[in-house]
């Protein structure tokens, strides 16, 4: 029968060694003593670090999708629109309203002509109508 060591002695039985070196952990009854950090204050700056990064992320987004939807609703007025003639990419175009109050597109200037002046768009090289 193998005599129990006292508690402050780390002894490993099944490799019968003592093994107090190996821990991880002080083991000796003088060691300081072991507390956890206080980490409320560390968690609390980072949180509101983070807050403010993906709110500038998400105020960004909303920006590009604002946009996004603002060349949509060009993009679908104009091609809603009543026009006879294939538009040229690159060429500048004119948005008007006519006497039924259906819009339509033409090359005349707004100086030139009386119909009320929605917008003038240039059609780029993605077909995409671009507000100028």
């Amino acid at each position: 029968m193998k005599k129990k060591k006292p508690d402050h002695i780390v002894y490993d039985e099944d490799n019968e060694r003592y093994d107090a070196g190996l821990k991880p952990y002080a083991t000796d009854l003088g060691a300081p003593a072991i507390t956890t950090n206080d980490t409320a204050a560390w968690k609390n700056a980072n949180i509101n670090k983070v807050n403010k990064q993906i709110k500038a992320k998400y105020e960004e987004l909303k920006a590009e999708y604002d946009a996004l939807i603002t060349k949509f609703e060009y993009n679908n007025l104009v091609y809603s629109a009543k026009f006879n003639f294939e538009p040229v990419v690159g060429e500048v175009y004119h948005l008007y309203k006519n006497k039924e109050e259906r819009p339509f597109l033409s090359i005349i200037a707004p100086t030139e002509c009386s119909f009320e002046h929605l917008g003038s768009f240039r059609l780029n090289a993605e077909k995409m109508w671009e507000s100028l």
